[in-house]
């Protein structure tokens, strides 16, 4: 038992299942085809929705943020490997005084998953569009249509020398310092429990995978290894190659750029990314 098993009531006068909220993880894999599987949970027939289907989770503990929540309590329910999950954001059904994050990750293979507790009477791969076939736990029903939407990735895309000129740091007197000093800021960005704010994101808080690309004199930013961000160094110019990441991008992946360039904007838009300007990055940096 830890801290958090337990009752708690919310503003609107229900009664939930997890002392400090609750979280669980909604697992996607998107097959060579393009079609999305979800992993779901059918429920012991002795809990609360018994036989009924969702996604796997569970009470939080005091100490724990959504993220870690959502994977200890899968990890316990199902044999599924939480280390192989790309988390890419988390979704809040807040009732006011008690909440259930969804946290929303990828898997690059559909592997075999197995019930690991006797909460867990069966897991399975459901085809996307198969989903709502099955009798869902009711608090799940309520969600999917807001979760399903959420099912992609994001890459933030960043135009170094535009967001490096936003910044009064001395950057003209050494560009390539300056935008080593924005690369090790950004990777703060991938993983961990602090993420992005949404708003402009699927999510409410986006894990977003983070490609800052290049030019000119800062190149050679890119020939030190970085774990958790890609530096792309652009053969010419920076533009073009932002243009090409986007036009080249996996379609299961949503993407934003950082630039405040009318022109590189106006065609990004055209491309089909979003767009935002250096000072909100900035901003969150």
């Amino acid at each position: 038992m830890g801290d958090g098993d337990g009752w708690a009531s919310c503003d609107l006068g229900h009664t939930h299942w997890g002392r400090f909220g609750a979280a669980g993880l909604l697992a996607y894999h998107r097959d060579s085809s393009g079609q999305v599987w979800v992993l779901l949970q059918q429920r012991a027939w002795w809990g609360l929705g018994g036989g009924t289907w969702g996604m796997f989770g569970g009470a939080l503990h005091s100490h724990e943020d959504v993220v870690t929540g959502a994977l200890r309590e899968t990890s316990e329910e199902c044999t599924l490997d939480t280390g192989t999950v790309r988390v890419h954001g988390t979704s809040v059904e807040d009732h006011g005084g008690w909440s259930f994050t969804s946290v929303v990750g990828s898997l690059s293979e559909r592997e075999t998953v197995l019930p690991a507790s006797r909460e867990t009477r069966g897991a399975e791969w459901v085809h996307e569009e198969e989903v709502t076939d099955r009798k869902l736990f009711e608090p799940f029903a309520r969600c999917w249509p807001r979760v399903r939407e959420a099912m992609r990735g994001v890459v933030l895309v960043v135009d170094a020398a535009n967001v490096v000129g936003a910044r009064a740091d001395g950057w003209w007197k050494d560009r390539a310092g300056a935008n080593a000093r924005l690369r090790d800021d950004l990777k703060r960005l991938d993983g961990g429990v602090r993420g992005l704010p949404g708003g402009l994101f699927p999510y409410d808080r986006c894990f977003p995978e983070v490609v800052l690309v290049v030019e000119g004199a800062a190149r050679g930013v890119a020939d030190e290894p970085v774990d958790g961000l890609r530096v792309v160094a652009a053969p010419g110019s920076g533009d073009d190659a932002i243009v090409d990441l986007v036009r080249r991008g996996d379609p299961g992946k949503a993407h934003l750029v950082v630039t405040a360039d009318r022109e590189l904007r106006a065609r990004c838009e055209e491309a089909g990314a979003a767009i935002t300007g250096p000072r909100w990055l900035l901003e969150r940096l």
